[in-house]
């Protein structure tokens, strides 16, 4: 047997044991794959400044861990299921953080701040763009749910459109047409 089925098979195992209750279990499934949620998380992260959001791949992993543990809903099948769902869980904890962030910025912190106008050009719209895309997936999510969890799968997690299509039994046509919908509605949204 090849060592990816192996693999594959002990994810799946590891899985099904988390379903049960093995809280050891969901642990050995983190350190199995936790190399490449530190990928997804770096790439993620990629599109943003460090210092800005004050957020590390690592530090990302370890909070999408803690609240993974933290829901106790672990109804994932297979490996893909499991990386759609962290991917989202990544996408909420940078999402909390910036509006956070922001809620700091706007005095939640009750910091002095000089008023200038031209320092408003100045600001960073990583942030903003961060919650517009955020808000715009929700819009999505009320058109249709499926293209949210193509859009995660694709742009969050780095699957391709053959895995997506996997973890979603559909076709890869039919993922294809919804990247390309998805992808058409989040551009016309966030151009408003």
């Amino acid at each position: 047997m090849a060592p990816e089925s192996t693999s594959t098979q002990s994810i799946t195992r590891w899985l099904a044991a988390a379903r049960a209750g093995d809280d050891q279990a969901l642990d050995r499934l983190f350190e199995r794959l936790y190399p490449e949620l530190r990928d997804m998380a770096a790439a993620r992260l990629s599109r943003h400044d460090p210092h800005q959001l004050q957020l590390d791949a690592t530090a990302l992993v370890h909070e999408s861990y803690l609240r993974l543990v933290e829901l106790q809903q672990l109804d994932w099948i297979d490996r893909h299921h499991f990386m759609a769902y962290a991917a989202k869980v990544m996408r909420s904890v940078v999402v909390d953080l910036v509006r956070a962030q922001q809620a700091l910025r706007r005095g939640g912190d009750q910091a002095f701040i000089t008023l200038n106008t031209a320092l408003q050009d100045q600001l960073p719209s990583g942030e903003d763009e961060v919650l517009a895309i955020h808000e715009a997936l929700a819009g999505l999510a009320e058109v249709d749910p499926r293209l949210v969890q193509v859009v995660e799968m694709r742009y969050f997690v780095g699957l391709t459109q053959d895995e997506i299509g996997q973890a979603l039994g559909l076709s890869t046509r039919t993922i294809e047409r919804d990247w390309e919908r998805a992808r058409l509605y989040l551009y016309t949204a966030l151009q408003r």
